[in-house]
């Protein structure tokens, strides 16, 4: 099996936040479960540099626009790394390679006669960098920015998207999970339904842009530059080799639910223009909101990841990100909501049920883990956990899988409650059950730490080390009785040391 799987590119006119690193983190989630499982997996992210916005806010920063773009592009690529990101590559649409496939691509279109030349006038929201209509509208503002949008009339030109509206019905009828989650392949096939409009694909008053190869003096909409970087990076992005033969056919887009028409209306529509495949598979979440709005640098209500990750560290950051909030909906997010999932669920829930089996066992068993015993293979305690996350996390619910796993770690905690091994260590004749209790534990977190190795890539390794196990976090190992005998286990060091207060983050 191969999967491709992408982030939206980033936007360069700010530094980044929170909601950025929420879908980096998501698609890494995604690309670990699959590398785990053996799939063949490349996982794409980078930065959106081009457009109208960019000169203005470079200028406002006092910087020359390349030097602006580096700095802030900088800024996006230590986020991803911060957040422990395994992407493949990092794209920046600003790469030469990149501008020429864009000409490549939209040459191709033009050829099939998909492009022809007219008068735009109607309404743009710059921060958007889209084009509105007056029913688009709220109360006369830009939905996403909230400010009135510039009316702009030029020479540009057309997609004839109009032409595709047929072919992109058809295309949500035979495959209904092409969007998900369902209401938003609603959202999707009902703006499809009520009719297209043309497009316009060129700016003719922007000059920092891929130029249109037919007519230099435009510059391709930075719309259509940035959405066919999904396309181009697999180009270039493995030296030597063109990936998108193999790849590209099995592309799935992680984005927001703000640019759901670019990617779900125009974008498949630019594809079939082009004579090539449409994505597999889009998923579109919602917004993680602070103070029930949507986070914005102009609103000044973001919350910096990076600040996060040097209070609380990488793994928690990423756990409370999709662990808060559903994946696909809306939901609020706070620096108290951190501290609070950091303290009870990391801290109480998994690390101190860690600490707790490595004390016992150091303490009962003089740190010596025996093999399976009829009474510690648990039955099945860890029956359908393997396929139950995967088949989760293949249909993107990447909280509900969590939730899974996380039911598991508090069947755990309940064992030891259960069992009583400090009753059981008390003479000879619990023994046996001792035994079983202890390798019942020390299998079931060897298991919980695999499955959670996708989310707590960091803190997975050091459970398995914590039991002296091999660090091996292949798909397989997900299943009862798969710990190995193994002497020497000591009291292992608390994986979530208590932080001090949460505005400590702020």
């Amino acid at each position: 099996m191969r999967v491709y799987l992408t982030t939206p590119i980033y936007y360069v006119n700010a530094t980044p936040h929170i909601g950025h690193a929420y879908t980096t983190i998501a698609t890494d989630i995604l690309a670990r479960h699959h590398r785990q499982r053996g799939h063949e997996t490349f996982f794409l992210t980078g930065t959106d540099e081009h457009g109208t916005n960019i000169p203005r806010v470079a200028a406002e920063a006092g910087l020359d626009v390349k030097a602006f773009v580096d700095r802030n592009a900088a800024a996006f690529r230590e986020m991803t790394e911060r957040v422990n990101a395994s992407n493949d590559f990092f794209i920046r649409t600003t790469d030469p390679r990149h501008e020429a496939a864009v000409q490549e691509f939209v040459q191709r279109i033009y050829d099939a006669g998909e492009i022809y030349e007219d008068v735009y006038a109607g309404l743009y929201c710059p921060r958007c960098e889209a084009f509105y209509t007056e029913a688009e509208l709220v109360d006369g503002k830009c939905p996403v920015h909230g400010i009135v949008p510039e009316y702009v009339e030029e020479k540009n030109w057309f997609f004839r998207l109009s032409a595709y509206q047929e072919r992109l019905l058809d295309l949500y009828d035979r495959n209904p999970e092409f969007v998900l989650p369902r209401f938003r392949y609603n959202e999707a096939r009902s703006f499809i339904e009520q009719g297209l409009d043309d497009i316009s694909v060129s700016r003719a008053s922007e000059q920092w842009g891929v130029p249109v190869p037919w007519d230099p003096g435009q510059t391709v909409y930075v719309w259509v530059d940035a959405l066919i970087n999904y396309w181009s990076a697999l180009a270039f992005a493995r030296e030597g080799e063109d990936l998108r033969p193999v790849l590209w056919p099995e592309v799935r887009h992680l984005l927001a639910k703000d640019i759901l028409k670019f990617h779900c209306v125009i974008w498949p529509a630019l594809l079939l223009a082009a004579g090539l495949d449409v994505p597999r598979q889009l998923f579109v979440h919602g917004y993680l909101l602070f103070g029930e709005q949507k986070m914005s640098k102009s609103l000044g209500n973001v919350i910096d990841p990076l600040d996060l990750i040097d209070v609380y560290g990488a793994d928690p950051v990423r756990f409370y990100v999709v662990r808060e909030v559903q994946f696909g909906q809306d939901g609020n997010v706070s620096i108290d909501g951190v501290h609070e999932r950091y303290e009870r669920e990391l801290g109480n829930d998994l690390g101190n049920l860690v600490s707790r089996t490595t004390a016992m066992i150091a303490r009962y068993r003089d740190g010596r883990l025996p093999a399976a015993t009829v009474a510690g293979a648990g039955g099945d305690q860890l029956a359908g956990l393997g396929d139950d996350v995967a088949q989760q996390l293949e249909s993107f619910d990447i909280t509900g899988a969590l939730e899974r796993i996380w039911k598991q770690v508090r069947s755990l905690n309940a064992l030891v409650e259960e069992r009583k091994p400090w009753e059981l260590a008390k003479d000879d004749s619990g023994a046996a059950a001792l035994d079983g209790t202890l390798y019942e534990l020390a299998d079931g977190l060897r298991a919980v730490a695999v499955v959670l190795a996708p989310y707590l890539p960091e803190t997975a390794p050091r459970i398995l080390e914590s039991l002296n196990q091999p660090l091996d976090l292949s798909w397989e190992g997900v299943a009862s009785g798969k710990a190995v005998p193994v002497e020497g286990i000591k009291p292992a060091a608390p994986l979530f040391p208590r932080v001090e207060a949460p505005s400590a983050a702020a």
